[in-house]
């Protein structure tokens, strides 16, 4: 994937970080803005020749956090562009929210994308199950609630201020529901025993735990290290699925083919992670320094791989109880979660490669 060169483009592309706009690798010219995410194509996918004219554009979104190092670790190897070939031309495009994602989704301004469980059963219950598919999982695990030291229970938070990413994305979901499971209510419109407060970027809540202003933030890796770093201590690690790829249904539909290219490399990817862990996570953090302009400490990204699983499994249990939690709390209505999973391109990649198949719902 290209790199930003030239000093001014570079401060250009880390204030647009800076101000919350996430920017995919390179800022390239040819980029175009889309809300609060920047898409542009790869160098890889680029070029003059006929074939690569008549490539079709798939767009993949991402979250610029470590619980999504299968698709960064998966551009910066070049396993995406590899695997389309000259059939595909991969527009990345990086977002704040898994929230953020689930619009552009439904939107139609996206083909793929690598987004949490409670964002993609969101796509799914708001199209009547007809916007997308689930069709690898990515990763489990990697997401905390890290509070202030002095803090050991959940009663302790009553009256406090939480931060999340987002309402009803994973980790607002997981944090709601424990906090009810401890009889402490919560409201969307900022009212309740604790005060869960939607913050974005991520980064923006380890800033304000570190300058005292909440009592914590349910966050996912690499926030959660951050803000255990700046003092927290992990008052929940949240298991369960965390990372799941979906594709649109239209797309899935149009280009079977190439969605499987692009499972293909999602296995690739998180094979790699296995079999080369370092090189991964330099991987990862190079990614993650071009779309923020700001490089994570190593160990920080250590200490982040250390506590996900990557998997190409997507949990279906996992992620239908994260839809019950949520529905439990009355951000989402009851749905039937039949024919939300289509596992058949996984399976095969997973056959090719020798290694078992999965099942979904």
């Amino acid at each position: 994937m290209g790199r930003v060169t030239g000093t001014l483009l570079a401060r250009a592309c880390a204030a647009a970080a800076a101000g919350g706009l996430l920017v995919v690798a390179g800022c390239s010219s040819s980029s175009t803005t889309s809300g609060t995410a920047t898409s542009a194509s790869s160098p890889a996918s680029s070029g003059g020749s006929a074939a690569a004219a008549s490539a079709v554009t798939v767009r993949l979104g991402f979250l610029t956090n470590v619980t999504h190092a299968s698709a960064l670790v998966g551009l910066k190897e070049g396993f995406f562009a590899s695997a389309l070939g000259s059939a595909g031309t991969l527009a990345p495009t990086a977002f704040a929210s898994g929230t953020q994602e689930t619009t552009a989704l439904l939107a139609g301004q996206l083909d793929a994308a690598y987004v949490g469980p409670n964002p993609a059963i969101n796509a799914w219950q708001k199209s009547g199950g007809t916007a997308i598919k689930v069709v690898s999982g990515a990763a489990t695990g990697g997401a905390s609630l890290v509070v202030k030291g002095g803090i050991t229970s959940a009663a302790q938070l009553k009256g406090q201020t939480l931060a999340t990413p987002s309402i009803g994305n994973t980790q607002d979901v997981a944090l709601r529901y424990w906090l009810k499971q401890n009889g402490l209510s919560t409201s969307t419109t900022g009212g309740g025993d604790v005060f869960v407060k939607p913050t974005t970027p991520n980064s923006a809540a380890v800033l304000q735990f570190k300058s005292g202003q909440i009592a914590g933030g349910s966050e996912p890796a690499p926030y959660d290290v951050e803000m255990v770093k700046d003092g927290g201590t992990v008052l929940l690690s949240e298991t369960g699925v965390t990372t799941l790829l979906v594709v649109s249904q239209s797309f899935l539909t149009a280009h079977p083919d190439l969605v499987a290219d692009l499972v293909k490399a999602q296995v690739k990817a998180n094979d790699f992670i296995k079999a080369s862990p370092a090189a991964a996570e330099a991987d990862a953090n190079a990614e993650l320094t071009s779309y923020t302009g700001k490089p994570l400490k190593a160990s920080i990204i250590a200490a982040s791989f250390k506590e996900i699983t990557f998997t190409d499994d997507p949990d279906a249990a996992s992620l239908i109880s994260d839809a019950a939690n949520a529905t439990a709390l009355g951000l989402l209505k009851p749905l039937s979660h039949n024919g939300l999973f289509d596992l058949d391109p996984l399976n095969s990649a997973l056959s090719a490669a020798g290694e078992p198949a999965v099942q979904g719902a």
